[in-house]
C-alpha cells in the first residue's frame, strides 16, 4: 500500500498530458475542495478524479477481481473508498462543481480519452 502513489501516478500524468495537449489550464490537488481533486479547472467548475479500477471498485475486469490475500480487509477498504467517492461528488455538486471520474481502464485508448476530455472541457 505504501508504494501506491497518491499523487503523480502514471494514470494521472496521462490525463494531465492529454489536457495540456488540448491547451487547457488546470490546477492540481486543490485542498480547498472536497476530496482534493486530481485536476481542477476553476473557470469551468470541473473537478477530475483519476481512479484506479481496483482501489475504487470499478465494474471492469480489473476492478471486479476480488483480492486474494486479506480479502475481508480489502473488501471493506474498497467499499469505504466507494462510499467516500460518492460523498465527495455530492459535496462538490452542492458547491456548484461538476465532478467527473476518469477510470484507469479508460486510459488504454488515447483517442477515446482525448474525445472524452474535449467533451468535458467543452461543457459549461
Amino acid at each position: 500500500m505504501r508504494k501506491v502513489p497518491g499523487k503523480g501516478s502514471s494514470a494521472e500524468l496521462r490525463v494531465r498530458k492529454a489536457l495540456t495537449a488540448l491547451g487547457v489550464r488546470y490546477r492540481l490537488h486543490r485542498k480547498d475542495l472536497p476530496g482534493s481533486p486530481d485536476v481542477a479547472m476553476p473557470g469551468r467548475r470541473l473537478a477530475l478524479f483519476v481512479h484506479g479500477c481496483f482501489w475504487h471498485g470499478h465494474a471492469c475486469r480489473r476492478g471486479d477481481r476480488p483480492p486474494k490475500a486479506n480479502a475481508d480487509y480489502w473488501s471493506a477498504k474498497i467499499a469505504r473508498n466507494r462510499a467516500r467517492d460518492l460523498r465527495v461528488q455530492d459535496e462538490l455538486r452542492a458547491l456548484g462543481w461538476r465532478p467527473e471520474v476518469i477510470w484507469e481502464c479508460e486510459l488504454k485508448d488515447a483517442e477515446a480519452l482525448k474525445t472524452r476530455l474535449e467533451g468535458l472541457v467543452g461543457e459549461r
